[in-house]
C-alpha cells in the first residue's frame, strides 16, 4: 500500500465515506487536473451527490474507461498516511466491516476540506456583568467549562440554551470578548521536562521500563497492573514525557468523559498545559481543529474516548489504554470493535509501544501476558501513605431485613461511624432509576416498553418510566394497563433513586449525592458534582458503576456494596470476571488518602468462589481458575466466537433467514466451527425490530473471518432486514 502520484486523467481507486453496494466503496475515477496522490482527501461525484473520499491507490479496472468520472477536487488537508490506511483496511477485515464505514470513523470532523479562514469566537473578559440573569450565568458557565477553548456563537448558544441576543448583550457589557481568530491553531506546547510527582520503589522501576520501551522505537505491549491508587497514571505519564521529548505524539484513551476533568488537571500539572481532547463533549469547532492539528503535528498529546484511535496522527509514538478492562471500550453499534484490541493493532502497524493499564485486567490481556505476548509491570502498593482497604462480607441471610429495605444494620452502623468522624461513605448499587420493575399486584402484569421486549424502569426523579434499551418513556401509571384496576401498581426492587430514599430516611442529617449517568443533563454537570464530592460536599455518595472509574475522593473511607450478587446472575460467560473487576474497582475508592478504608459487601452467597476471591485478595488464583474454566469450554480467550444479529420488523422473516443460515453452514464446518441458533435475543425486540441471534464458536487458530464472509454471502437479505456480525462479542443481548 505504497504512496503513488497520479497524473491528470489517470485511473485512481477511491474509498468513499458512503457505502456502495457490491463494490465495498472502492470506486474508480479519473485524477483531476493537477493530478493527485495516494492518501489525498478528495471530493468525488457519487450519483447526484458529492461525497468525501480518500485516494487508495490505482483503480482496479472493473469499470469501463469511458464511464469514469473525474475527481471534483483535492481537499486542503494532510494526506492520509499509509499506516492509517493499512490500519483501517486490517480493522475492516477483522471486524468484517465495509471499508467506507471504517473511513467514516476516521473522518468524524466537519469541514475537512475548507480552506484556511478566520471565524468569530468568544471568550471571557475580566469584567463582571452589572445584571446577572440565569441565561447570562449559563453562558459564563459554558465558557468556563470549555477552559479557554475557541467557541463560536452557534456552539455557545446551543450549549447554554440561549439566544444570540444574550451573548451579544454580554459582549456589549464587556463581559465577553468577541474576536476574529484563525480557524485552526496549534495547541499549546507541552513541556516534558517539568518535574513530575516523585515516584518511589516499583513505580520508578515501572516508569523506567516504559521509558525504555518508548526509546527503543519499536512495537511492544505492556500490561501496567497496579492496585487502585498505586500511581499508574503518574507512571505512564513519564512514558508520555519521553515520547514528547523524542518529538512524537501520544494518545491516552479513557473509558468515560467523566474521568477527563481530573485527568486533564494532572496532565496540566505535569506538562504545564492542557492536552487536546477528543470525545462527545467537545465542540464541533474543536473537533475540526484537533483533527487538523493531529495530522499536521500541532497536537502533541490527545486524551480521548475510543474513537480517538482513528485520528490521523502524523507521528504517533505511544498509545495508552487506561482501565483497559472497561466494557465501554467495546463499540456496540455501527462498527463493532474493541478499542483495546484495535489499539494493539495500530501500535503493531506503527511500530510503537502500547500500555494497557488496569487494577483488574481483562482475562484476554492476562492470558496474553501468560502466553508471553505482552510484558507485565506490577505496582503492588498504594501511592504515598495510602493503604489498601480492608474487605469484608455481610451475610444477608443473617440480617433479617424487611422487604422494603436494602441497607443492613451492620452497614448502617458502619456508615454512621464514618460520618461521625467527618469522613465519607459510598453506597454502590449498579442499577439506575428508582425500581427495575413496575408490577400490578392485582393481575401480575409487568409494565414493558411498547417498542422493545424489556421491562420499563421507574425513574422517580423524572416522574417517568424509561426503557433502558431504546430510551422510550411514558408516565408512571396509576391504573393497570392490563386489567384496569386502579391503585395496585407497585415498584419492585431497588435502583439508586429508591436507595436514596432509604438513605434520606435512615440518615436524615447527612448530605447525600447520587451519581448516576442518567441524572445529569450534560457531562459538565456530572464533572461539577464529582468535583464537589471530592471537596467534601457530601457525606454519603450513592452511585452506579460510574463511581468505580478512577475517581479520587480523599475523604471516602467506607464503601458499601448493596447487592454484590447482582452481576453473578445470568449466563454471560464473563459474568464472574466482570463482577470481580467491578467489586475490586469499587472497593478501591475507599481509603485513597492517609485514612484507612473499609469495603463491606452485602451478599446472600458469601461462599461463592467470586465473592471469596474478592475478599481473599488472591487475584492470580481467580484468574487461573477462570482461565481453566474458559480453556476447558474452548471459549475466549482460548477459543473464538462471533455473534450474528438479525433484525427486522417481521419476526417470521428473521427466523426464516436465521434458519436458512444455520442449514447452509458448510463454510463454517470446513474450519471446524459450530453454529448455535437461531434463537431470540435475550431482549428480543428493540425499537420495534425483532432480533434473532446465532452464535458461531471456533478453535483459537481457525480462519474465522473468511469463513463467516463466505457463509453470510450465500443469502440475499431483504431490504428491511439487517445483519450484523460481532467478532469477539462482549455482550449477548
Amino acid at each position: 500500500m505504497s504512496d503513488e502520484v497520479f497524473a491528470a486523467g489517470a485511473r485512481v481507486g477511491v474509498v468513499t465515506t458512503e457505502p456502495v453496494g457490491g463494490f465495498a466503496g472502492l470506486l474508480d475515477y479519473r485524477a483531476p487536473e493537477g493530478g493527485c496522490g495516494t492518501g489525498d482527501f478528495v471530493e468525488v461525484p457519487l450519483g447526484p451527490r458529492r461525497v468525501l473520499g480518500v485516494v487508495w491507490g490505482q483503480g482496479d479496472g472493473r469499470f469501463d474507461e469511458a464511464r469514469l468520472r473525474p475527481v471534483n477536487r483535492v481537499l486542503d488537508a494532510e494526506p492520509m498516511r499509509e499506516e492509517l490506511r493499512l490500519f483501517l483496511s486490517r480493522a475492516a477485515d477483522y471486524t468484517l466491516t465495509p471499508l467506507p464505514q471504517m473511513l467514516r470513523l476516521a473522518t468524524r470532523a466537519p469541514g475537512l476540506g475548507d480552506a484556511p479562514a478566520t471565524r468569530r469566537i468568544y471568550r471571557l473578559a475580566d469584567a463582571e456583568p452589572a445584571r446577572l440573569t440565569d441565561a447570562r450565568l449559563r453562558v459564563i458557565d459554558v465558557l468556563r467549562d470549555f477552559g479557554g477553548a475557541a467557541v463560536t456563537l452557534g456552539e455557545l448558544t446551543q450549549a447554554a440554551a440561549v439566544g444570540g441576543g444574550v451573548v451579544k448583550g454580554l459582549v456589549a457589557a464587556g463581559v465577553l470578548i468577541e474576536e476574529e481568530a484563525p480557524r485552526d491553531l496549534p495547541y499549546p506546547r507541552l513541556n516534558p521536562d517539568l518535574p513530575g510527582v516523585a515516584l518511589a520503589g516499583d513505580q520508578i522501576a515501572a516508569a523506567d521500563a516504559l521509558i525504555a520501551a518508548v526509546s527503543t522505537d519499536g512495537y511492544s505491549t505492556t500490561l501496567l497492573k497496579g492496585v487502585t491508587g498505586s500511581g499508574k497514571t503518574e507512571v505512564y505519564l513519564e512514558a508520555v514525557a519521553e515520547c514528547l521529548r523524542l518529538g512524537r505524539q501520544a494518545l491516552v484513551l479513557l473509558p468515560e468523559i467523566a474521568l477527563t476533568a481530573d485527568f486533564l488537571a494532572r496532565v496540566e500539572g505535569r506538562f504545564g498545559a492542557r492536552p487536546a481532547e477528543w470525545h462527545s463533549g467537545v465542540t464541533v469547532t474543536e473537533r475540526r481543529r484537533l483533527w487538523k492539528m493531529v495530522a499536521e503535528g500541532g497536537a502533541q498529546l490527545v486524551v480521548g474516548a475510543r474513537s480517538a484511535l482513528f485520528l490521523p496522527f502524523r507521528n504517533l509514538g505511544l498509545i495508552v489504554v487506561d482501565e483497559e478492562h472497561d466494557t465501554s471500550y467495546k463499540q456496540e453499534e455501527g462498527v463493532l470493535y474493541n478499542a483495546r484490541d484495535m489499539a494493539v493493532l495500530r501500535a503493531a502497524i506503527l511500530g510503537c509501544p502500547v500500555v494497557l493499564a488496569s487494577a483488574t485486567p481483562s482475562l484476554e490481556t492476562w492470558a496474553n501476558v501468560e502466553a508471553g505476548k505482552y510484558a507485565r509491570l506490577d505496582l503492588t502498593s498504594r501511592f504515598g501513605t495510602a493503604e489498601l482497604p480492608e474487605m469484608r462480607a455481610i451475610d444477608m441471610r443473617a440480617e433479617k431485613l424487611p422487604g422494603d429495605r436494602w441497607i443492613s444494620d451492620t452497614l448502617a452502623h458502619a456508615v454512621e461511624a464514618r460520618i461521625g468522624q467527618g469522613e465519607q461513605a459510598l453506597l454502590f448499587l449498579n442499577r439506575r432509576g428508582y425500581a427495575p420493575v413496575t408490577i400490578c399486584r392485582a393481575c401480575g402484569h409487568q409494565v414493558g416498553c411498547d417498542h422493545c421486549d424489556a421491562r420499563m424502569v421507574e425513574h422517580r426523579f423524572l416522574k417517568r418510566l424509561v426503557c433502558h434499551q431504546c430510551g422510550a418513556t411514558k408516565p408512571i401509571p396509576v391504573v393497570c394497563p392490563s386489567c384496569g384496576v386502579e391503585g395496585r401498581m407497585a415498584a419492585v426492587g431497588p435502583g439508586v433513586e429508591r436507595l436514596a430514599e432509604e438513605v434520606t430516611a435512615r440518615f436524615p442529617q447527612a448530605r447525600i449525592a447520587v451519581l448516576s449517568s442518567d441524572l445529569f443533563g450534560s457531562a459538565r454537570a456530572l464533572k461539577e458534582q464529582i468535583v464537589a464530592i471530592a471537596e467534601g460536599g457530601a457525606d454519603i455518595i450513592i452511585g452506579t458503576q460510574i463511581v468505580a472509574k478512577g475517581h479520587n475522593f480523599p475523604l471516602l473511607t467506607l464503601v458499601g456494596v448493596i447487592d454484590a450478587d447482582l452481576g453473578l446472575q445470568g449466563s454471560d460467560l464473563r459474568a464472574a470476571e466482570r463482577t470481580f473487576q467491578l467489586m475490586r474497582q469499587v472497593a478501591g475508592r475507599a481509603g485513597r488518602a492517609e485514612r484507612k478504608g473499609l469495603a463491606l459487601l452485602q451478599t446472600y452467597q458469601p461462599e461463592h468462589p467470586v465473592i471469596r476471591a474478592i475478599l481473599g485478595g488472591d487475584e492470580e488464583a481467580f484468574w487461573r481458575a477462570e482461565a481453566a474454566e474458559r480453556r476447558a469450554a474452548g471459549v475466549p480467550p482460548y477459543g473464538r466466537m462471533a455473534g450474528i444479529i438479525l433484525s427486522s420488523p417481521d419476526v417470521a422473516q428473521v427466523f426464516d433467514l436465521g434458519g436458512e443460515l444455520a442449514r447452509r453452514d458448510g463454510p463454517l464446518r470446513r474450519i471446524g466451527a459450530q453454529v448455535f441458533g437461531p434463537a431470540p435475543a435475550p431482549i428480543a425486540r428493540v425499537r420495534g425490530r425483532h432480533r434473532v441471534r446465532l452464535l458461531v464458536k471456533a478453535a483459537k487458530g481457525a480462519a474465522l473471518q473468511p469463513a463467516l464472509a463466505e457463509w453470510v454471502a450465500q443469502v440475499k437479505l431483504p431490504a428491511n432486514l439487517r445483519l450484523s456480525i460481532d467478532i469477539d462479542p462482549q455482550s449477548f443481548l
